[in-house]
């Protein structure tokens, strides 16, 4: 059986930097993760607060108990929190955002300048097509410089290609040097132009062990925005749904994510044998402090990928 990261992928497996139009498929996440090609293993970003909704930041591991389909498994990697993290900001430049964009990524300077000295990140802009923001010989930075000229790429045009442009930065997560993996995803429109089906999608982000944040920039005028879906996404990787009343909260959320994320421990296990053949299960993680039952949020499902290694 084959699980939860799939180190073994090359870089030649993903252009980085560039473009793709939306004629052109981003490759296909294989299989989830593997760990190495004997060696399975599953790891979940988990966030703990207490019942007055405060983060618990000193746990141990003899704190955590993990459930697999209703049956325990023991822990077999942990992480504390404020652990570097690889950070994607994937970020809508179509039209109908225009009178919004320096607001947003004002925001995503913001959020970079509060993160871990440690932390990497990459850029993803989309629009017709899903466009690097970073050069592509350099996947990653922590350049705050560079990453403002990533972020401030080209003027708002076309239509939304949100589907294809989570597809690849799924994808591109997959060169990471970090544990931890999450996605900030920015739209105030659905999607109505990419290549990428959103059950496929919604596959991959199963088979992923990426954390996804996405923020909703609602618009009454705009007929495509489908909060609904955003929502799924960040519920079925463990994050966030957003939805700020005004332009100007974006910065408040930005921040509330950064203290979500500084407080994600990372736990993994070894999942019990099955048939791996693209299998959905459940996975459940508690804890308690002194008798104590606190709130841990992380994913309920992960997606077995088969023994050939597809989902």
């Amino acid at each position: 059986m084959r699980c939860v990261r799939h180190f073994a992928c090359s870089l030649g497996l993903l252009a980085l930097g560039g473009s793709f139009s939306q004629s052109q498929t981003p490759p296909a996440i294989r299989g989830g993760f593997t760990i190495s090609d004997n060696v399975d293993l599953v790891l979940l970003d988990v966030s703990v607060k207490d019942r007055h909704s405060g983060y618990v930041a000193d746990l141990q591991k003899s704190n955590f108990r993990i459930l697999e389909d209703g049956k325990e498994r023991p822990i077999t990697q942990f992480g504390n929190v404020d652990t570097p993290v690889t950070v994607g900001l994937v970020v809508d430049n179509s039209g109908s955002m225009r009178s919004k964009r320096s607001e947003i990524l004002q925001a995503g300077l913001a959020f970079a300048h509060e993160s871990n000295s440690k932390d990497e990140f990459f850029v993803v802009n989309f629009n017709n097509s899903v466009i690097s923001g970073l050069p592509p010989q350099l996947p990653f930075t922590d350049n705050l410089q560079i990453l403002h000229q990533a972020l401030y790429y080209g003027s708002p045009s076309g239509q939304t290609a949100l589907y294809d442009a989570i597809a690849y930065s799924l994808r591109h997560l997959e060169l990471a040097h970090q544990e931890q993996r999450t996605l900030i995803v920015v739209s105030d429109g659905g999607d109505n132009i990419s290549k990428t089906a959103l059950p496929d999608l919604l596959n991959q982000i199963e088979s992923s062990r990426a954390t996804i944040y996405t923020i909703g920039l609602v618009d009454p005028e705009n007929k495509d925005l489908k909060p609904g879906v955003l929502k799924k996404m960040a519920a079925i990787s463990g994050g966030s749904y957003f939805q700020p009343r005004e332009l100007a909260d974006v910065r408040s959320v930005f921040s509330q994510i950064s203290q979500d994320i500084r407080h994600r421990y990372t736990i993994g296990f070894t999942p019990s044998e099955g048939k791996g053949d693209g299998e959905i299960r459940s996975v459940k993680v508690t804890a308690e402090r002194s008798g104590q039952r606190l709130i841990c949020k992380t994913r309920s499902t992960f997606r077995v990928p088969s023994a050939s290694g597809k989902v």
